[in-house]
């Protein structure tokens, strides 16, 4: 209901002809579209045909005594019902103007009463009052929602997992806003472009890579030394067509932010077409969003960074390729977490040593690149103290007393076996790490009792577990985060991993891939196994 509240549409609703064209008359000399009525009937239905218009008059005239049903009934039931609910009624009567009368029109949810007759200038006044409030009022609502949406907006964009989250929340919120199709860019430093689409956009093939590169060529020249929000409009030769609608080169209003110190800048682009038609604070709104949008881009970015830089350091220190071990048949499977997720430090290891074959599986505790290095540290650390000392009690202390020594904030569960491959004696020291589990051939599958308090607490820790295996046994070291999972129990997920483990078939290597096709789909945390048999 924009526009003057002088030249608003009303509906008169009055069962005698000769006052519907008198006050009609009046009302169109002020300006006002008049839909003159007989009955509250008529009055119900015309509402409901213009509301699948989509067009409600700005305010219903209403005689108190209509012949199928008073003025006041009829205004209790337009207010009972939703889409009629902010439509203003005036009431008016020839006969009842008492203050009884006035009272009754009020609490039917009317805004005025009219005494009739009464000057012209009075009826103009009363009706342009009221149309005014009743637009404030709609224009307050329709702030409140829409600063609730940007509101929702903001907290989706700043609890995105990946680029590719961040944009596309950012153009559903800008779509919402203002009405139509969005799309949302961000340039990151090393030149890649991250879009989002609004789901109104048709869905069809987008834009090639050469117009993907003209935007960000656009977005550069457009911030180029310039910090907070700006906002251009790039005509049609200038912006390639197709990001709105599919084949459609059409002008594109840009609304950019590129915080203080960032690098990092951010494009919302809707057509131009629609400022015409969009609120006159959605351009303010959408501001404020495209400075959330940067301001959560920078981090999101560096943590993508971080978490590439922690990736390339875990590849580049877990062994490729195992070492051959005579009478020992091995196999390992790393399966980093999703990309949303982040990154671990979950390890393997396997060594040659006098008295045996030395296996370790490991997690440092928390997601990070620091992470990432302590794990690093504890790998060589084992590797190096097992040439003096490859007793997994003994590893276990020394290399809880580097981590107390070098990372006194840091933590770790591992877990140490020394397998002799000629008499199949294990020895096993287990600190707060996933207890290993021995798998027959047979279908059977147990946990070996082995506990122990976490790395760098500098606990006692009881001695190894002893145990003896089989030729047909696989002995499976796995981290916590193949069968972890939010809301579950830990116990019942090592018990649905012992009954997987049973029903595997023979042999390492299908043992670990059964498993990590029963539980290593789109986990949230870094999957390392290992399995070891005799032969």
């Amino acid at each position: 209901m924009d526009g003057n509240d002088t030249e608003s549409t009303v509906m008169l609703v009055d069962d005698t002809a000769a006052n519907r064209y008198a006050l009609g008359a009046l009302l169109s000399r002020a300006g006002h579209s008049v839909i003159p009525v007989a009955s509250a009937g008529e009055a119900l239905v015309e509402l409901d045909e213009r509301l699948r218009a989509g067009v409600l008059p700005d305010l219903a005239l209403v005689d108190v005594g209509l012949p199928d049903m008073n003025g006041f009934e009829l205004c209790r039931r337009l207010k009972a019902q939703p889409p009629t609910a902010a439509l203003p009624v005036v009431h008016f009567s020839a006969v009842s103007a008492g203050p009884a009368d006035r009272c009754r029109g009020l609490d039917a949810g009317g805004e005025a009463y009219l005494a009739v007759p009464a000057e012209p200038e009075e009826i103009q006044a009363v009706v342009r009052a009221a149309v005014r409030a009743a637009r404030m009022r709609t224009g307050a609502e329709t702030l409140v929602r829409r600063l609730t949406l940007l509101s929702e907006t903001i907290a989706s964009v700043q609890t995105a997992r990946c680029m590719r989250e961040l944009a596309d929340a950012a153009a559903e919120g800008t779509a919402r806003l203002t009405g139509s199709p969005a799309a949302v860019f961000v340039l990151a430093e090393d030149g890649e472009l991250y879009r989002g689409m609004s789901r109104n956009r048709v869905r069809a093939a987008l834009p090639d890579r050469g117009a993907h590169e003209a935007v960000a060529r656009l977005i550069r020249h457009a911030t180029a030394g310039h910090t907070g929000v700006r906002r251009t409009v790039v005509p049609a030769p200038l912006w390639p067509g197709g990001f709105f609608r599919p084949g459609v080169s059409e002008d594109a209003r840009l609304v950019l932010a590129r915080t203080q110190d960032g690098r990092t800048p951010v494009c919302l682009a809707t057509p131009a077409r629609a400022d015409r038609d969009a609120a006159p604070e959605a351009d303010t709104l959408v501001a404020r969003l495209a400075r959330a949008t940067a301001l959560a881009a920078e981090p999101l970015l560096m943590y993508q960074a971080e978490r590439h830089v922690a990736l390339t350091l875990q590849h580049s220190f877990l062994p490729q390729e195992l070492p051959a071990m005579p009478g020992v048949e091995l196999v390992v499977r790393y399966v980093p977490a999703s990309r949303q997720a982040e990154i671990g430090g979950d390890f393997y290891a396997a060594l040659r040593t006098s008295a045996g074959v030395l296996t370790a599986v490991g997690d440092v505790v928390g997601h990070s690149l620091e992470a990432a290095t302590v794990m690093v540290e504890i790998r060589h650390a084992l590797r190096a103290y097992c040439v003096e000392d490859c007793d997994p009690g003994v590893l276990a202390r020394r290399l809880d007393r580097m981590l107390q020594e070098y990372h006194p904030d840091a933590t770790a569960t591992v877990c140490v076996a020394l397998v002799d491959p000629a008499s199949g004696r294990a020895r096993i020291a287990n600190a707060g790490h996933l207890p290993p589990l021995i798998v027959g051939d047979d279908g059977t599958a147990d946990y070996v009792e082995a506990h122990g308090p976490l790395l760098g607490l500098g606990l006692d820790r009881p001695p190894p577990t002893e145990v003896a295996l089989a030729p047909t046994d696989r002995l499976l070291m796995v981290t916590d985060g193949l069968i972890e999972t939010r809301g579950t129990d830990l116990e019942v997920s090592l018990e649905q991993l012992r009954t997987a483990g049973a029903a595997a078939p023979p042999g390492t290597a299908a043992l670990c891939d059964t498993l990590l096709d029963c539980f290593g789909r789109d986990r949230e945390d870094d999957i390392a196994l290992l399995a070891l048999r005799l032969g």
